[in-house]
């Protein structure tokens, strides 16, 4: 067993007399690839924000590399939530990338023929070498997040913080940037905490799963955590869980139930009128091919 990428000790998150989750532990390692599952306001976004230095936990530690977090540091990777650029952004792909090596110092950098090797280099491994000085904005989504993944990987990251990665894109592409966030983990041996509210595309490259609900937590594989009695428990009440044609479908949940074939189009409406979740609970499952 390696030294750990990211430790969290009794680390709890409350906003006033709400508590999100507490007495968390969780030792991510190298290479290693863990889905963050969760009713809606459950905190895993607010996660991903305390290893990021942008939210104070309420107590316990968070340490990075054996140091203890901070504010940052370019070996966290970060992929955002998908949201289409605006067709008039003037950035091209591999404008978006390089801002990747030297976004974090002040000035527009000055090109350079190394410069330019990194970011051809970057842009192949994502495989976005073929629109590479098209504009951001006329991208596809998925397209886009190919970018925003090699923008992301341009620090050399230790560890790959990636929010929602896969919301608003069709199934395709869900299991192309899936792929590649798995392929890239094992060649470049970083850490993934992948906050999703769908497992299914990543079910056959995740290593663990932390579930998050009730200001509780689960952490395990997911044969040991996505089962009903282990989320009855942890929501206090009767969930199911059902799997079937490979796919994992969790009902009852209070946020509502998963794995209904229309939870991605809920999903799209919500997003394109600007509201947060779509009826079901994040972290519970798609639906049936």
């Amino acid at each position: 067993m390696t030294d750990p990428v990211l430790t969290l000790r009794d680390a709890s998150l409350a906003f006033g007399p709400r508590t999100l989750w507490s007495g968390l532990d969780l030792d991510v390692q190298p290479g290693e690839f863990i889905a963050v599952l969760g009713s809606n306001g459950s905190g895993k976004s607010s996660l991903l924000k305390v290893i990021l230095g942008q939210q104070r936990l309420s107590g316990g530690s968070v340490s990075f590399l054996g140091a203890p977090g901070r504010r940052g540091d370019r070996r966290i990777g970060y992929v955002p939530q998908q949201k289409l650029a605006d067709d008039g952004t003037p950035l091209r792909a591999r404008d978006l990338v390089a801002l990747g090596l030297s976004g974090h110092r002040w000035g527009v950098p000055l090109p350079s023929a190394a410069r330019r090797r990194e970011v051809d280099a970057l842009l192949a491994a994502v495989g976005a070498t073929e629109y590479a000085n098209v504009g951001v904005g006329t991208l596809s989504g998925g397209e886009q997040q190919r970018v925003r993944i090699g923008q992301a990987l341009a620090g050399e990251p230790r560890l790959l913080l990636c929010d929602e990665p896969l919301l608003s894109l069709d199934l395709t592409h869900q299991r192309a940037v899936s792929e590649l966030i798995d392929r890239q983990r094992r060649e470049r041996d970083f850490g993934v905490l992948f906050v999703t509210h769908d497992i299914n595309p990543i079910l056959d490259m995740v290593d663990r799963v932390l579930y998050l609900a009730g200001g509780g937590f689960r952490i395990g594989t997911p044969e040991e955590v996505l089962r009903s009695e282990v989320l009855s428990e942890l929501y206090g009440s009767r969930v199911d869980v059902i799997r079937t044609h490979g796919r994992v479908i969790v009902v009852g949940t209070p946020d509502g139930a998963h794995g209904h074939p229309d939870d991605q189009l809920a999903h799209h409406d919500a997003h394109d009128h600007g509201t947060h979740g779509h009826g079901t609970a994040p972290g519970l499952l798609g639906g049936l091919p």
